[in-house]
């Protein structure tokens, strides 16, 4: 990551007390409150805890505040707060099968175990500004169901698999630990639960540019959305001195399960493949586009030919990260005095030979 060089003490203090002066605009204007950013900028938040790999809505929200919206901004925040905290262990695999369910939804099948909930979802909106909102206008309370339903919600790939329609959920070799990107430095190629860890992180436009190129034939793709289901999953840790998993508490989360083209083999039926994506909070465009990179990422593993820049895995998760992607095009604003004073004195002294040239030319 590039960092700030040293320059003017007072200059940047006074840059400083600018920025601060801008964040808190007009002082007739009510300061805008962390609570009031969780509850009313819930997407945004999402995004930044995310992307930021902290789940902390309070901390997401301060961030957030701090950059003044720039959501790249906030989600480095999180990140080099996030690098200051101890690390006590790794969670148990989450349980998404046994979610609570708010939003679940299939475009594969209509009728399925535990219904389909639309649930909060900007899908069957019409586009058009609500000048009602700028009025603060009274919101109805939510219709909420008079009595609780218990029906299991089998993920619809379970369904699928049980009868041996698409190919089994990828698992780690026994014995072999999942990689961690944030504490050793990625080699490629890469294993696919770095991959994933890489996706989640991976900033969302770029991700969702990569996805649509896949359907736009960039790559072999024909997507199905088997599942996309949001909801909060309780987070288990073992601890030694005991012989049960302590429960953490609730997270939420968005998970989207992808059905993609069919494979077979001499020896195994024909069965559909899959892409899988998994992030924080309620964030469904970004989890599809990690399901399709994902799928699109395993073009080696499945045998297929890499001719796409989605397939391509150096390029896909060396560019995907936002943070060091920002770094990176952020410090061309940086001092470049010498390195163009040398590129000035050599383009002047090639057009001084370059006219001399000439001359000799026009001379003969």
């Amino acid at each position: 990551m590039y960092v700030a060089v040293k320059g003017g003490e007072t200059a940047i203090r006074n840059a400083h007390r600018l920025l601060a002066d801008k964040r808190r605009g007009d002082r007739s204007v009510p300061s805008i409150r962390l609570d009031q950013i969780v509850e009313q900028l819930a997407l945004g938040v999402d995004r930044v805890m995310a992307e930021g790999s902290l789940y902390d809505l309070e901390l997401a929200a301060l961030a957030i505040k701090q950059a003044r919206g720039d959501m790249i901004e906030a989600i480095f925040l999180v990140r080099a707060y996030r690098t200051t905290l101890p690390r006590f262990g790794y969670t148990l695999p989450v349980e998404t099968a046994a979610m609570a369910i708010e939003r679940r939804i299939s475009a594969t099948f209509k009728d399925l175990p535990g219904g389909q909930l639309l649930g909060p979802t900007f899908d069957y909106t019409h586009r058009l500004l609500d000048p009602e909102l700028a009025a603060d206008a009274a919101v109805e309370a939510p219709e909420e169901r008079v009595e609780e339903t218990h029906e299991p919600a089998p993920r619809v790939t379970d369904i699928l698999g049980h009868h041996g329609m698409i190919e089994t959920d990828g698992e780690l070799p026994e014995g072999t630990a999942p990689g961690d990107l944030t504490r050793e430095p990625l080699a490629f190629p890469l294993e696919r639960d770095l991959r994933l860890q890489a996706l989640a992180r991976g900033d969302e436009g770029f991700l969702l540019g990569l996805a649509y190129s896949t359907q736009r034939g960039y790559a072999r793709s024909h997507p199905f959305v088997g599942e996309i289901r949001i909801g909060e999953v309780e987070v288990e840790l073992e601890v030694a001195e005991l012989d049960f998993p302590l429960t953490l508490g609730r997270i939420r989360l968005t998970e989207c399960q992808m059905v993609n083209q069919f494979k077979g083999s001499a020896k195994q039926p024909p069965q559909f493949t899959r892409g899988y994506g998994l992030v924080f909070g309620q964030s469904e465009r970004k989890a599809m586009s990690m399901s399709l990179c994902d799928r699109a990422l395993r073009a080696r593993e499945l045998g297929e030919d890499i001719t796409a820049a989605a397939q391509d895995e150096e390029f896909v998760i060396s560019h995907s990260d936002n943070v060091q992607s920002t770094g990176f095009v952020e410090h061309l604003k940086l001092p470049h005095y010498v390195d163009f004073q040398a590129e000035l004195d050599l383009v002047r002294r090639m057009r001084a030979e370059h006219e001399r040239r000439d001359v000799q030319e026009a001379a003969e």
